[in-house]
Parts: structure tokens; sequence; C-alpha cells
């Protein structure tokens, strides 16, 4: 698992709300804590597995401190928030050359696709169920999603 991976890791985990994750492959073990009340923090661990069992294990080293900021609930409460249906890989752009469903400020209509989620090998076209103004974009371009994470607040006025 290379550097880009776990921050990926590290940004779905922010976004998804789960208070710990912990990943476990033949080399490396990652932990992920977020505390979601009061002061947000989140906090990773990667530890290298070594290849042959060793009596004594070392510490596992902070890689990020990362704050998180709190869901400003009273502000987006008249904002619709289109969510995912399945779980995969979101994109932006129907191809890499080609440009961006859409972005924060674009007119969207019912039917309009907005996204397109990769699911085993099968790209899923995401279409509007609502009417409005893109107000937000909450997902990364090319970041893993879960079932029923939101991906859009749209402003339905």
């Amino acid at each position: 698992m290379d550097l880009k991976e776990i921050q990926n890791l590290i940004k779905f985990v922010a976004n998804s709300g789960v208070a710990e994750v912990k990943l476990e492959m033949d080399d490396v073990k990652i932990t992920i804590r977020t505390t979601l009340e009061g002061n947000t923090t989140e906090t990773t661990y990667v530890q290298q597995m070594p290849s042959q069992p060793v009596h004594q294990q070392a510490a596992p080293l902070p890689v990020a401190v990362i704050p998180v900021a709190p869901v400003e609930a009273a502000a987006d409460s008249h904002y619709i928030t289109i969510k995912s249906p399945i779980i995969g890989t979101f994109y932006r752009k129907p191809s890499p050359d080609k440009p961006m469903f859409v972005e924060v400020g674009s007119t969207i209509a019912k039917g309009d696709v907005l996204c397109v989620i990769e699911a085993m090998k099968l790209f899923n076209e995401i279409e509007s169920e609502v009417s409005g103004k893109i107000v937000k974009i909450l997902v990364d371009d090319m970041s893993p999603v879960e079932y029923d994470q939101p991906l859009y607040l749209v402003d339905p006025s």
C-alpha cells in the first residue's frame, strides 16, 4: 500500500463519520481513529509488519493528525443531500479527457447525470432525482464511497 492510497483512506474515513477503522494486510497494519465530538481530530497509525515473528513489537508511529471541521447542520438544513446508491469509486468525469459532469454552481434538472460510480468494473451513471443548483460537492474525484454516503448538496429553490 503506497502513501497515496493511505491518504485516500484517511480522507474516506474522515468523510464517513466512522469512529475507528483497522486494516491489516500481509505486511502493513493501519489504524485510523476519529473523535467526532468537541475537539475533532483524526489520528492514523501505520505499522510495517515484520516478515518473521518478533517477540517485542515497536509502538506504531502517528502518520498524520488532521483536524476535521464540525458539520454545519443549521446552515445546510434547507439543502437536499444527494447520496450514493452503491459502494464503489466516485468519478466526476465520464472519462479522463472529458469535462466534469457538474461543478459547484451548476444548475441541474431531474434525470441529469451527476457522476459515475464504478463498482466491480461496471460504471454506473448516477442521475439526479431533484432539480436545483449544486451548492457543494462532498466527495473528491476518484475517491471510494460507501452506500448512502452524501455526495452533493443541492439548493432546490
